[in-house]
């Protein structure tokens, strides 16, 4: 039994991560300030004698012993990130900070989820880890964009300085159940809309594309990149590299859920990234041949029922 530190860990994500953990017979400590994450996402697992929930905020400073720790602390979704871009950008920075400190302190791994935003609106495509990226450092997005960059670049100096055990992940666009209903994500946006046959709405032509990893496949290569040896420490793109056009996509999703809603388009918000797909060759090298297993079609079946039960309560 592993005892493991998820930062963020009410969240989306986290709170997946969480699950996932404790049935492989860990025990897992949930730390959240509930900022976007929620307790509901976690309600369930209170019962558990090996899971632990701590209200705390990762810009202060934490003590605890543990094996490892996964770094997901961040609001991930424009509507949050932008609505406190100074805290979004202190999260991202102090938050790597502490957790890399406690990790140099207890001689544990520490993961930090970085994101495809570290990219911006990239000029290369599919996107590897070997491309700097194409990012605006004072534009709307830049609080999370750049605050994530930063937080690699803190990750790779405590390595470099310190010999902090650390693995560096690149999330590409993620969905799954237990999404927040009002994130302003594209799939949680589509499905709402068309759940309650409201107008769907799409930012520019919807000719821009996006690749959607379904969650349990981002959690293989989170536990699977935390497993490797100390000396594969990343960056490494998780992420499904099937690319759809977001009007595609809402296509699709007013097709499965057999709504009456319009599509509505609306202008293109600031520095909103062209195309996003990951090049997942070095997931594919070094974590055992992982690749994403779930399909689009399939992932969103699950969503799709997880937000009919939300909405319909």
């Amino acid at each position: 039994m592993k005892r493991i530190l998820i930062t963020g860990g009410a969240g989306f994500i986290g709170s997946h991560l969480c699950e996932r953990l404790l049935g492989e017979g860990n025990e897992v400590l949930c730390l959240d300030n509930y900022f976007t994450g929620s307790k509901r996402n976690i309600a369930h697992l209170l019962e558990n004698p090996y899971f632990e929930l701590i209200r705390h905020d990762v810009t202060t400073p934490f003590y605890v012993e543990v094996n490892e720790i996964y770094n997901l602390a961040c609001p991930a979704s424009p509507i949050h990130y932008q609505y406190n871009p100074i805290k979004t950008v202190k999260t991202s920075v102090m938050g790597a900070i502490n957790m890399l400190g406690l990790a140099k302190r207890i001689k544990s791994k520490v993961l930090q989820a970085s994101t495809s935003e570290v990219y911006g609106d990239p000029t290369v495509h599919p996107q590897p880890e070997s491309y700097w990226g194409n990012v605006n450092p004072i534009g709307i997005r830049s609080c999370y964009d750049e605050g994530k960059r930063c937080a690699e670049t803190l990750f790779t100096d405590y390595h470099h300085q310190n010999n902090v055990r650390i693995k560096i992940i690149r999330i590409f666009n993620t969905y799954g159940p237990k999404m927040h209903p009002n994130d302003g994500r594209v799939v949680s946006n589509f499905i709402v809309q068309a759940l309650k046959n409201e107008e769907i709405t799409i930012y520019g032509d919807g000719s821009q594309s996006r690749s959607f990893q379904y969650v349990d496949d981002l959690l293989e290569g989170m536990i699977r990149m935390m497993d490797t040896g100390d000396e594969t420490t990343g960056p490494v793109n998780l992420g499904n590299p099937e690319e759809f056009k977001i009007l595609e996509l809402a296509e699709l999703i007013i097709q499965m859920t057999g709504s009456r809603s319009k599509l509505t388009f609306l202008p293109l918000p600031q520095d909103d990234p062209v195309q996003r797909k990951p090049d997942i060759s070095l997931a594919r090298e070094i974590l055992n041949d992982w690749s994403p297993r779930v399909n689009l079609e399939t992932g969103l079946e699950k969503t799709i029922s997880y937000f009919e039960k939300l909405i319909h309560k």
